[in-house]
């Protein structure tokens, strides 16, 4: 990888670290925003949900005007967007109090699910521009990818360390962490050029997105569902293990953070080392999915037969592990294999249904806890294992290459685009 890309990585990487730490530093704090504010449980936890269901409604717009006008310019007023909500919800849980403080907090949170649509899930998209090698960008996206979920190992320590100073300053620091991001990706990032005049009308965009799942559409729903489930299964034992260790063991706090971090250190640290081990070999990337896909089914079908914390602990490393090499895989079957033009649009659509995994692991557990702890993994294994079947049969490596050189069926339409560039010149 050239040098000066690897500052470009580096700087790109950021974005998903800090839309991450936006979002998660706030779980281990939800208690004490009830508490400050005199809210419920529920109104408390909308802080959170607020913020990815406006993500997830805003992300295929993103992708499509990333696609149309350029990566960055996409990219840098979300992030500016973002930090003004992190500020507004910051100063109004400062200086106001009770409702008035929560419905203003609510408004920069939804401020933030804004900016987040328009700056995460862009990255994976500006990654295949940046790279032509495809090992680079498996690589790439490897770095990406170790980054986001780096975030995730980090937050929950980050969020309640920065509570004991005051518990409002989480909010505060994200208007911190986007500005240096801001800075970053303005001055390091050199981002193909993107002509507004070449790209789609918006109804010729929808018709090759139709296009594209009526060819390709096999393996991008498998890949699509196998990305939500991972996230779902992150989010969904976190929330789990947490309140395990508050209700159970009576750990709060820090060191509540940095035992949750133990499955997320082992998700990042497999994330990286799986970005650049499959390359740009895309049966070794469908086989580590799916070699993932059954290591996460069988230690979250072992946590069904473990009580005591210390061994779940164990079985939950041993689950983020497979969900770390195969997350990499994933984002790389996206990025490679969808054209450039439409590659904004798709990698936005598999965001949000990450976003949907999220959003729904929460809840969903919550609703299993109450019946049993058995009920509880063994369901979560068998959504896994209906992941490992999607990886084994839907993805088709041969079916997920780089797009088809132009040909003579493809000639006419390539060379109208030449005459309209000769055109304007």
């Amino acid at each position: 990888m050239e040098y000066g890309k690897k500052w470009d990585l580096i700087s790109i990487a950021s974005i998903p670290l800090i839309m991450t730490l936006g979002n998660s530093m706030l779980i281990p704090i939800l208690p004490t925003i009830q508490q400050e504010l005199g809210i419920t449980s529920l109104q408390a936890s909308l802080t959170i949900t607020v913020y990815s269901v406006v993500a997830i409604v805003l992300i295929p717009l993103a992708g499509y005007l990333s696609d149309r006008y350029g990566r960055k310019r996409v990219i840098l007023p979300s992030l500016i967007i973002t930090a003004v909500g992190g500020l507004i919800a910051g100063l109004a849980a400062w200086w106001l109090s009770g409702m008035a403080a929560y419905w203003m907090l609510l408004a920069g949170r939804f401020l933030q699910g804004i900016g987040a649509a328009g700056a995460a899930p862009i990255v994976l998209p500006l990654v295949g521009d940046l790279f032509y090698d495809e090992e680079d960008v498996s690589h790439g996206l490897g770095v990406v990818e170790t980054s986001n979920t780096f975030g995730k190992v980090i937050s929950p320590i980050l969020g309640a360390a920065l509570a004991l100073v005051v518990w409002f300053l989480p909010f505060l620091m994200i208007p911190v962490f986007c500005t240096i991001s801001l800075l970053l990706v303005l001055f390091l990032v050199k981002a193909p050029p993107q002509d507004p005049e070449d790209a789609p009308t918006f109804g010729d965009f929808l018709q090759s997105i139709r296009k594209i799942f009526r060819q390709k559409g096999r393996w991008l729903f498998a890949v699509f569902l196998i990305g939500g489930i991972a996230m779902f299964v992150v989010f969904g034992v976190l929330f789990y293990l947490s309140s395990l260790l508050e209700k159970q063991y009576g750990i709060d706090g820090v060191i509540k953070g940095m035992i949750l971090a133990i499955p997320l250190l082992a998700l990042c640290l497999s994330s990286y080392w799986a970005g650049k081990a499959i390359g740009q070999n895309k049966k070794l990337m469908k086989w580590v999915a799916f070699a993932g896909c059954l290591v996460v089914t069988g230690s979250i079908a072992a946590g069904a037969l473990l009580e005591n914390v210390y061994y779940l602990l164990g079985s939950l490393f041993v689950g983020g592990i497979g969900i770390g090499v195969a997350l990499p895989c994933l984002d790389a079957f996206i990025t490679e294999g969808i054209s450039k033009e439409e590659r904004g649009t798709i990698t936005s659509l598999y965001s949000s249904m990450r976003f949907i995994g999220v959003s729904a692991g929460p809840p969903v557990v919550s609703i299993l806890m109450a019946i049993s702890h058995r009920t509880l993994f063994f369901t979560i294994s068998g959504v896994c294992a209906f992941a490992a079947v999607l990886s084994l049969f839907a993805i088709r490596p041969q079916e997920t290459g780089k797009p088809k050189p132009v040909t003579a069926q493809t000639r006419p339409k390539a060379l109208r685009l030449l005459t309209k560039k000769k055109a304007r010149s």
